[in-house]
């Protein structure tokens, strides 16, 4: 069936496909190679990875660097300070988002065409980092989970989409709500919501996955080691390469710490994306039927 329908396309569509899909397969080549490599590199022998590189050999494979990553308390402290400030800078992100998209879904909302111009404004132009670092100074949210959660909180991007998928959803439902004596909170939250459900897990994902995986304001705003995500903690092993003290205190060598501290890398790589290797099935249901709503109307 497939060879049947590639043929009856014409010369110029079978070379558009057999360039798109070339690129495709190069593309997905570019993302799995790497991960592949990362895999293997965490359970191999140090000494073995430095001197001869990656092997299938598994008498020179080791759990030496997951064991002392498990270990060591500051990468469980990171992971679970990860995890709270997604979940609730997510929870946080989307109810704002929500909440509005939908007045500026209805028509006969007064002030739609001043709201949209200025959150329009503001995709384009911020504050920049310095007057928002004063800012957040002033208001007291310095080294607090709030400093990293708030100012990011409302997407203008995702309360257009939000919005898109809400004016599709059919006027007649909102009128039967009405007959039915249904107020607009009643109809937001008990009818409108659930069917909007792809749109809202989308958006659960995108920003689960940023917040996840951002470090920077973190990095500037938290100060104390207890409130610091993995990411931070991430970044030193990989960019300082400064592993926590706990994993190489017992190497002796300077040569051994290096080759240690280097297979730690791969370890703590995967490690950190376990979260979201997990969270990625259950969201892929919904992924299309979000993004989709979104590109159909304007």
């Amino acid at each position: 069936m497939k060879k049947q329908k590639f043929s009856s396309y014409s010369l110029s569509d079978k070379l558009f496909l057999i360039i798109g899909f070339t690129f495709l397969g190069l593309f997905a080549l570019a993302i799995i190679v790497p991960m592949i490599y990362i895999v293997i590199a965490s359970f191999m022998d140090p000494v073995t990875l430095q001197n001869s590189g990656v092997t299938f050999d598994f008498s020179k494979w080791t759990t030496t660097a997951y064991q002392r990553v498990v270990e060591n308390k500051q990468i469980w402290v990171g992971f679970g300070n990860a995890v709270y400030y997604s979940i609730l800078f997510t929870f946080i992100s989307v109810a704002v988002t929500m909440l509005a998209a939908y007045p500026m879904s209805r028509p006969d909302f007064r002030g739609k065409g001043f709201f949209k111009t200025l959150f329009m404004i503001t995709m384009f132009f911020g504050g920049g980092l310095i007057p928002t670092y004063l800012l957040i100074s002033k208001l007291g949210l310095m080294d607090s989970v709030w400093a990293i959660v708030l100012p990011g909180a409302f997407s203008v991007w995702n309360m257009i989409i939000a919005r898109t998928y809400f004016e599709g959803v059919p006027s007649e439902l909102r009128e039967a709500a009405e007959v039915d004596g249904a107020n607009e909170i009643v109809y937001f939250f008990r009818i409108l919501l659930p069917v909007c459900k792809p749109v809202i897990m989308v958006l659960v994902l995108w920003q689960f996955v940023g917040m996840w995986n951002s470090y920077f304001d973190a990095m500037i705003y938290l100060s104390s080691e207890s409130k610091q995500p993995l990411q931070l903690v991430l970044r030193s092993i990989l960019i300082q390469n400064q592993p926590q003290q706990g994993m190489i205190a017992d190497m002796q060598s300077t040569a051994a710490r290096a080759q240690l501290g280097e297979l730690l890398k791969y370890a703590t790589i995967i490690i950190s994306s376990i979260p979201l290797l997990v969270m990625y099935p259950f969201f892929q249901k919904y992924f299309d039927a979000g993004i989709m709503a979104g590109a159909v109307k304007g």
